[in-house]
């Protein structure tokens, strides 16, 4: 399939790329094209789709739920102290009555 060079013009002005007659004719676009014409060409009937053509395993950890253990760390950067003995952040108050 080949594209005239007014065509090229019209798909590069669409798609928002500036380029010049000369800088088009130079590219050899024709052979891309012929390229892809050759890849839709292929037979690729019962070919399984492929997510990516690397084939790895990636290792996987147990998922263990833990609360940390460092409760006493993260309180230890409260700006307001009076609330970490009862283990909590005290936080000024928001709302007005």
């Amino acid at each position: 399939m080949a594209f005239s060079k007014e065509q090229l013009l019209k798909f590069a002005h669409l798609a928002r790329i500036d380029i010049s007659p000369e800088k088009l004719e130079a590219m050899h676009i024709d052979s891309v094209i012929e390229w892809l014409d050759k890849l839709l060409a292929i037979d690729t009937a019962g070919v399984e789709p492929m997510i990516t053509p690397v084939e790895h395993d990636l290792p996987l950890r147990d998922d263990i739920v833990t609360d940390g253990n460092c409760r006493d760390a993260i309180l230890a950067n409260a700006p307001d102290k009076s609330g970490v003995k009862a283990g909590y952040f005290a936080v000024p108050k928001v709302i007005e009555e």
